[in-house]
């Protein structure tokens, strides 16, 4: 009788361990959303490359997540982007990206770059006012801030 009350034990604090580290880490998951959704993250890397933006320009590079209709939207330095979103974990996928077609004489080289950084995204990772978006293997392709601080 105490053999089975001893693992009846065992298999309820098993339960209970795996239950609170599932909880933390959804969530910790939740608040990386917070972070991430439902503001304007401004360009400042593409890989390692820093970008500074003019503050006159027409389409700044940025990138904005809606939570409500799970579409991305904002520039690439000349045309317009959007498109769809899923998030599962820290893994990001941004789906039928389109754009704009606009001809821009001194920002065509930063909008290729920039498209090119975009179609490798695989992760995301958001800590502060910073957002970096991930390659496959964990390289940071694109690298934005927000003007917002966050909560």
């Amino acid at each position: 009788m105490l053999k089975k009350l001893i693992i009846a034990s065992a298999i309820a604090m098993s339960l209970t361990a795996v239950g609170c580290s599932t909880t933390q880490t959804s969530t910790k998951q939740q608040e990386n959303l917070n972070l991430l959704q439902n503001k304007t993250w401004i360009l400042t890397h593409i890989g390692a490359t820093e970008f500074k933006t003019d503050p006159t320009a027409h389409n700044v590079p940025s990138i904005q997540f809606d939570s409500a209709t799970q579409r991305v939207s904002g520039a690439d330095g000349c045309n317009r982007i959007m498109g769809g979103y899923s998030i599962e974990k820290d893994k990001l996928s941004l789906t039928q990206l389109a754009g704009t077609q606009m001809m821009c004489v001194n920002t065509m080289e930063l909008a290729g770059k920039y498209n090119a950084a975009l179609a490798k995204v695989a992760a995301y990772q958001v800590y502060g006012k910073t957002l970096r978006l991930l390659d496959e293997h964990g390289n940071p392709v694109l690298q934005y801030e927000s003007a917002i601080q966050p909560r």
